[in-house]
């Protein structure tokens, strides 16, 4: 009987189909592995490299070194961890100990970077979201990111809640009154107009663009590039190994050092501006509600060095102890916080602002995606600088650490369901987050006590403590409000230390905790240099300085993650057809067994085939066999 099985040629699950005691989709040595050239960035590494959840740390260490990591002194792969910290500490030391000078120059590369590579950043993030919707709307979003029989590790509703909490951030609570509100009034982007209802729905509009599909389509670039290499391939949490694919096995050399570095420098700025900005918030809460007269940046300062120390002790409790029930908590907070705003605010009217906003959005979202103030001059080039620019560099600086932590948890999806997923769901809860409070904020100023301008300017970290001090029991939504900022510093402090660790450790998952302890010290002093070297604007600069040499690494992903999946769906149709030729050959040669006369000697003379397994050549040892025994029966 005929038998066609390409197992060379065959991806994971037709290959258990030939052989059922390999697992389906386990890589493996020998004739297991892809049949790709060595180097090409797109074999899948063997099982037992493999990084698996009850591997001792020995063990892990052994596993990171055979798949080419470098690993030395500590735990810590020094190639990336020294350069790293060395370059951060320098510029956080010459931030404290020269203000002036580091902020006339960050002043300066901000100024160049939006005056010249604006442009680049607009195209690029409207690259971005084109790149991840193609990939989902194709036949290379059928790829499993997992093996091809795995089951997702998360039900769809923690999924769902987890990148729930990883869109929500000390930034959603900081410009969640006060942007809407600066865009309708005092500062609307150049080039706007109509009257005060046209403006406010621009507003809300340019505001679900900042914290919408597009900052989520840079986190879905990295995020899906991450997930591909880490649970298809088998690849330790790295950044290094999300370009394998292009650049093969030069991301174990300087290369990949080089791409952990710049996603180290990119997390650790990012990280750096959302606690300098969470410091000022928690500061204006607390003279809101008559703890000190004044925040001043003495007052920074020890709100930093106090949550930093707090964000330490949750780093040594470890991740299920400390980053677990902070992530619990401020989620409860921050889910009762707008739905007490919504239901004690003018209720209709923010139902209405979310419908009518979400109209807008959809009918401009082309439009303000490319917009980059090409003919509005110096004051269209302020204004993008303060706004969209800041926050395109502000997005991709954060890319690294939010990327890690959706791959994470997002083992056995499809491709499609991965992109979705993470550009849906986080994006709807932002749409729903600013139309509760940025809307509440625009009923007052519109509609009621029009008190959140004043001299011509919003003050945007104190906006929301107005608000809630007029809703019953404002005082203890107030104190609520603080507590959650105080929350997501800590977590963001804590989450971050974690990731750059893993980044500095060659991408372990259990780094060593004094390391852990040191970069969360270390992201506390840089926000504390920036906010001494100039405030608000030296965060912004260092953002978008950090990001311009992380945005090519995300270019470079994109190509990568093409690639990578091309090739799975490939592999994946060639197993199809040796399936169905296999199926076919079985059929065809059943057929005419079934209709063959029942005749004895017929049938053994057409399957009396000629045995070449190599296991039948046993050289001067094999049995001897009469001539008269293998002649060829006759027939009669």
């Amino acid at each position: 009987m005929v038998k066609i099985a390409d197992t060379e040629h065959m991806d994971d699950s037709a290959r258990s189909a030939a052989a059922p005691a390999d697992p389906v989709g386990q890589a493996g040595e020998g004739p297991h592995q892809e049949p790709t050239a060595a180097g090409s960035g797109v074999a899948m590494v063997p099982a037992d490299m493999h990084i698996v959840e009850h591997d001792s740390d020995e063990q892990i260490d052994d596993k990171l070194r055979r798949q080419g990591v470098r690993l030395g002194r500590g735990g810590v792969a020094p190639a990336v961890f020294w350069p790293a910290l060395a370059v951060i500490v320098v510029v956080a030391a010459v931030a404290i100990l020269m203000p002036e000078a580091t902020a006339t120059v960050f002043g300066g590369v901000q100024d160049w970077i939006v005056a010249s590579l604006g442009w680049y950043y607009v195209l690029l993030i409207g690259s971005f979201v084109a790149f991840v919707l193609f990939i989902g709307f194709s036949r290379l979003g059928t790829v499993k990111l997992g093996r091809d029989d795995e089951e997702p590790e998360f039900g769809l509703l923690s999924w769902f809640s987890m990148l729930f909490a990883a869109g929500m951030g000390i930034g959603l609570v900081f410009y969640g009154v006060g942007e809407p509100l600066i865009y309708a009034t005092v500062a609307p982007k150049p080039g706007w107009e109509g009257d005060q209802a046209d403006l406010a729905g621009l507003a809300m509009a340019q505001v679900f663009v900042h914290w919408g599909l597009h900052p989520w389509a840079i986190y879905a670039v990295i995020g899906l590039a991450l997930a591909y290499a880490i649970h298809r391939r088998g690849r330790p949490v790295s950044i290094r190994w999300a370009l394998e694919p292009l650049l093969g096995d030069r991301v174990k050399g300087w290369a990949g050092d080089l791409i952990d570095i710049l996603a180290i420098f990119g997390t650790v700025f990012g990280i750096a501006t959302s606690l300098g900005l969470g410091v000022q918030q928690i500061s204006a809460g607390m003279q809101a509600i008559g703890i000190v007269d004044e925040a001043d940046l003495s007052l920074l300062v020890i709100l930093i060095v106090v949550i930093t120390f707090l964000a330490t002790l949750s780093v040594v409790s470890g991740i299920g102890a400390g980053i677990k029930w902070l992530s619990n908590i401020n989620l409860s907070l921050a889910g009762l916080l707008m739905i007490s705003m919504l239901l004690l605010g003018p209720t209709l009217f923010l139902l209405e602002n979310f419908v009518e906003s979400l109209g807008v959005y959809l009918g401009n979202v082309l439009h303000m995606t490319f917009d980059i103030g090409a003919f509005r001059g110096d004051e269209g080039h302020a204004w993008f600088a303060d706004w969209t620019i800041f926050y395109w560099g502000w997005w991709i600086s954060w890319a690294p650490f939010v990327g890690v932590f959706i791959a994470r948890i997002s083992r056995g999806r499809t491709v499609r369901e991965f992109i979705a997923g993470v550009l849906l769901v986080p994006s709807l809860v932002g749409f729903v987050w600013f139309s509760v409070l940025g809307g509440s904020g625009l009923h007052r100023q519109l509609f009621g006590q029009g008190d959140l301008v004043e001299d011509g300017a919003v003050a945007v970290d104190g906006a929301l403590f107005r608000l809630l001090a007029d809703l019953p029991l404002g005082g203890v939504f107030s104190v609520m409000a603080i507590v959650l900022v105080a929350i997501f510093f800590i977590t963001s402090s804590d989450s971050g230390s974690l990731v750059v660790d893993m980044l500095a450790s060659g991408g372990h998952p259990n780094p060593p905790t004094w390391s852990r302890v040191l970069w969360s010290a270390v992201e506390g002093t840089v926000a504390i240099a920036l906010l001494v070297a100039g405030g608000l604007g030296s965060l912004q600069a260092a953002s978008l300085a950090t990001a311009l040499p992380f945005s090519v690494i995300l270019l470079l992903m994109c190509i990568a993650t093409l690639r990578g999946l091309r090739h799975e769906v490939r592999k994946n149709d060639r197993a199809r057809r040796a399936e169905r030729l296999s199926q076919a050959a079985i059929h065809i040669s059943g057929e005419i067994f079934e209709t063959m006369p029942e005749h004895p000697k017929l049938r053994s003379y057409l399957d009396d085939r000629i045995d070449y397994r190599i296991s039948r050549s046993l050289g001067s040892l094999r049995p001897r066999v009469s001539w008269r025994r293998r002649r060829t029966p006759k027939l009669r």
